[in-house]
């Protein structure tokens, strides 16, 4: 088990903190790195590990949000345009410039000219950040996507928008790895089971230790409710009334064998008319997604699902044979919360439903409550959050503190440096997908000086210890060392993305996973990898 989580957990009890964030997905990890590097003593909890919720389901893009223009958001998309710019700024090894590939079928509600003008919009609203969009005719279709069904399109457009070259989870724990390095107290599997203030308006949380069953008070003088599709019952929890709530929104993807190997992101409408999406992902294509209103947060994928997303998938791309449940490698579902004000709970057009994120405050009781939020926007989500929190009396000292981001040029320069003295790309597996130098900076940034140490002391560190996972043993030691990994799972899905691309048959039987379940677990390993695939 990791010593890291339990030590924080110990701490969890200890002295106040200015800021007790509950939820670990992308806004209370931005909001907890932000917070923290600007000099507040901040703790922050999740009920299971780190993204392990909402923020590991999405599907890895980080975009402007071309289809809210139909909506005419154009503040909306404005904001989101100029964050995707920031982070491809911020994060150039890890969000990257990605081509969107759409084809228009005839009868469509919008013709192809209109879509067409709609990407110059999108891409003039975006500053010109990326490629200039284009328009494609059917025979330009045929030469460069020839998987393309062509029998009912009539042509399409091409435009730009950013992904992530890792997974949503990995991006989250960055910035939760982040808060750590300064001074964040930060514990996943930790439940909060209720919070009120006391007298002198310090907050009490009452909160339990899911792996030990323990429980501990943890005090604080603000409370962030970044529960995500969460936050409604934990301000319940809190007796917090709020002028916000969140209905919720449902997304499938299917991962599969490698469609294309062009690197683009194709784009299609689906027969009812929601976006449809074909989504690079290393060996693997990632197809989906439905975006289908539901009651609660808790969501799973159906048969109906699965027959939407191949049914649509096979009418839309000429394959060797139509793709069918048994080509089905691995699955992603989640909810959207969505922010609605009031009682109602949207009775208008379920899709142009607004996805704006909301930070509402309690500025008497000292509470935040966070509403929505894209992955595409944290940064400004951080940034809000800090804001509201320093006006609710937090000291702030280091308000021009870095708290994200990759490291300085120089740094990676030095790393390169380094790496190329002892030949590391030398070692790379003739089946990796990119040179080490490039994988371990990206993954790890000034964290990968630690692993190049590891492996002078022991050239076997760099052997791949999970066959076709491309990790290392070097990157496991690190792992459970600093990343709190509580279960398999923990590491298999979140911290790396094997859960996604490989079949859970193959991963039973590759070699070196009971060597990293040891690495992981110690004694308990035999245990925690039963406990993996025991679960369906």
């Amino acid at each position: 088990m990791s010593s890291l989580r339990q030590a924080n957990v110990t701490r969890l009890g200890g002295d106040p903190f200015d800021v007790l964030i509950v939820g670990g997905g992308i806004n209370g990890a931005v909001s907890a790195a932000c917070l923290a590097a600007r000099g507040a003593r901040v703790a922050l909890i999740d009920r299971g590990d780190f993204a392990g919720f909402t923020s590991q389901q999405s599907s890895n893009l980080a975009w402007g949000g071309i289809k809210y223009l139909e909506g005419l958001e154009l503040g909306l998309v404005r904001k989101l345009c100029l964050s995707r710019n920031h982070l491809v700024r911020s994060y150039p090894s890890t969000v990257q410039e990605i081509r969107f590939y759409s084809v228009h079928e005839r009868g469509f509600r919008h013709g192809l000219l209109v879509l067409w003008l709609g990407t110059w919009l999108y891409w003039l609203i975006g500053n010109l950040f990326t490629r200039a969009p284009r328009i494609l005719g059917k025979r330009a279709i045929a030469r460069e996507e020839g998987i393309v069904d062509l029998d009912r399109v009539d042509g399409g457009i091409e435009y730009s928008d950013a992904y992530l070259h890792d997974t949503d989870a990995r991006f989250v724990w960055n910035f939760v790895r982040r808060a750590l390095d300064y001074g964040c107290v930060a514990a996943n599997y930790v439940e909060s089971i209720g919070a009120g203030r006391e007298p002198d308006g310090t907050w009490t949380t009452r909160a339990r230790d899911v792996v030990s069953g323990a429980e501990l008070t943890i005090r604080s003088r603000v409370l962030v409710n970044a529960g995500g599709p969460f936050v409604d019952e934990l301000n319940a929890g809190a007796g917090q009334k709020t002028q916000h709530h969140h209905v919720f929104s449902k997304g499938v993807h299917l991962i599969v064998d490698r469609l294309t190997s062009n690197g683009r992101v194709l784009t299609f409408f689906a027969d009812d008319g929601r976006l449809f999406f074909v989504i690079p992902m290393g060996p693997r294509t990632c197809i989906g997604t439905t975006d289908t209103r539901v009651d609660g947060p808790e969501s799973h994928v159906t048969d109906e699902d699965r027959r939407f997303i191949l049914d649509n998938i096979n009418r839309r791309l000429r394959l060797p044979r139509p793709l069918t449940e048994a080509d089905v490698i691995a699955e992603r579902c989640g909810v959207r919360p969505l922010a609605v004000g009031g009682t109602r709970s949207g009775e208008t057009d379920w899709l142009q439903m607004s996805r704006k994120h909301v930070v509402e405050v309690d500025v008497e009781a000292r509470h935040v409550s966070i509403f929505g939020g894209k992955l595409t926007d944290c940064i400004n989500v951080g940034r809000e959050v800090a804001a509201r929190v320093q006006s609710l009396g937090v000291r702030i000292e280091y308000p021009a503190a870095r708290w994200y981001g990759e490291p300085p040029e120089e740094t990676h320069r030095e790393f390169l440096h380094q790496a190329t003295l002892m030949r590391l790309d030398d070692l790379t597996s003739p089946r990796s997908s990119e040179p080490l130098t490039t994988r371990l900076w990206r993954r790890y940034g000034t964290e990968a000086f630690a692993l190049l140490e590891d492996i002078r002391a022991d050239p076997r560190m760099a052997d791949v210890l999970i066959a076709g996972a491309e990790y290392l043993r070097c990157e496991i030691a690190q792992t459970a060392r600093r990343e709190m990994i509580v279960k398999l799972e923990d590491f298999l899905r979140r911290r790396s993305k094997i859960a996604l691309v490989t079949r859970k048959s193959d991963l039973r039987s590759a070699p070196g996973l009971h060597e990293a379940c040891q690495i992981f677990f110690g004694d308990d390993a035999e245990a925690r990898r039963d406990e993996y695939f025991a679960r369906p």
